[in-house]
């Protein structure tokens, strides 16, 4: 099929920032790209084709719009199921398939599949509301502390807390969940996969995550990991293994635990581009939006090996500042040599919301650190 200047239409269902950076690569390669999202501020709204405004879960919404499409990808795994599953029946291409997204949209189900398919992760257990944890919790079959998280529509950082007393299951929302074991460990780290419709398949380098300890956001994403050879080919090997078990097409992003004596355990997975891979814009050969690109339209995968040292630094709204958006010192960052900023169109800042991120990469490791503390120092995300 020829994709490239032409009637084919490729639809994504999501137009936050994710669908904004695919859309930099869909533009680049002149693709016609139609998007649909709920929100009349959508960052992709301006870059897209055609812009939709409708519900992702909405089954109707989402059925028509695959209707007017050639090929259905996501950048958002909340869409409605049943949509895609219909559209799939009707010999719609659909990555990644609705069967692959129906695994990984509940995190308890997604938990499940690991433990079934011999793929390290730490021990789980499942409750259908939040009454059930709590006498789990009472009658000492679940121990505190322990980490919690909603077992759908959760995301950076939502829908997941560390409970540390009995007082803090007071705090939480009366809805099906999971409690995972606490897990020691010394690194937070990450694989993307890659794999065509045909079955070619590659990773990208083992990146390491520093969170922020409140928000449980990433605050910065360091390409390649500063972690043992074996360590990383570890990694690899598990997220290779994740990826062949859920037999996706597109990107799949794996995170998992380093443990304390290198152990690796998958903490969950991401069936898209992913924040880990944002440094892959100014550092890969290949970035990962135009290796998603790729993979659902069955093209040759590109090279997924760096070129230099690559340091992503996450923009979120600063703490006590809500409305207009404004970006403190965004001048003196760019000055630096090396520095990219990425600004994803949201023009309401609120504290933590995830607004932009600033990309450095150098030659030397160390120095493309310092230059990234030295980013996150200078730079705030406020409001007028």
């Amino acid at each position: 099929m020829n994709y490239f200047s032409s009637d084919f239409k490729l639809g994504i269902l999501g137009g936050g920032h994710l669908g904004k950076m695919i859309l930099a690569e869909t533009r680049k390669f002149d693709i016609q790209t139609y998007i649909l999202d709920p929100s009349d501020e959508a960052p992709c709204q301006f870059g897209a084709t055609k812009f939709f405004k409708g519900s992702l879960m909405d089954y109707d919404t989402v059925y028509q719009f695959g209707k007017s499409v050639d090929v259905l990808t996501i950048e958002i795994e909340n869409v409605n199921l049943d949509a895609l599953d219909t559209l799939e029946a009707e010999g719609k291409k659909v990555f990644p398939s609705p069967k692959t997204l129906r695994m990984i949209q509940n995190k308890g189900r997604q938990k499940d599949f690991y433990a079934e398919n011999n793929i390290p992760t730490s021990p789980h257990q499942r409750f259908s509301d939040l009454n059930g944890l709590k006498n789990a919790v009472k009658n000492g079959q679940w121990e505190i502390p322990f980490v919690w998280k909603c077992a759908q529509f959760g995301y950076d950082g939502n829908g997941v807390k560390i409970i540390r007393s009995v007082q803090d299951l007071t705090e939480l929302p009366e809805v099906e969940c999971i409690a995972e074991q606490m897990v020691p460990f010394k690194n937070e780290l990450a694989v993307i996969v890659s794999r065509n419709v045909s079955g070619e398949i590659k990773t990208y380098p083992v990146v390491e995550m520093e969170f922020h300890p409140e928000a449980n956001q990433v605050e910065y994403v360091i390409c390649p990991a500063r972690i043992d050879e074996k360590v990383s080919e570890k990694a690899r090997n598990i997220a290779l293994k994740v990826s062949e078990a859920f037999n996706h097409i597109g990107l799949l992003a794996v995170e998992m635990f380093q443990t304390e004596d290198d152990q690796i355990l998958v903490n969950e997975v991401a069936p898209r581009p992913h924040n880990s891979g944002h440094y892959s814009i100014e550092a890969s050969y290949t970035s990962q939006f135009e290796q998603h690109i790729r993979s659902i339209l069955d093209l040759p995968l590109g090279n997924t090996d760096s070129k230099v040292a690559g340091i992503m630094v996450n923009l979120v709204g600063a703490e006590g500042f809500s409305g207009p958006v404004v970006y403190e010192n965004i001048e003196k960052i760019m000055a630096i040599d090396g520095v990219t900023p990425h600004i994803y169109g949201k023009r309401e800042t609120r504290p933590f919301r995830k607004m932009g991120h600033v990309t450095i990469v150098n030659e030397n490791m160390t120095e493309a650190r310092r230059i990234a503390e030295e980013v996150k120092n200078s730079i705030r995300v406020i409001s007028i």
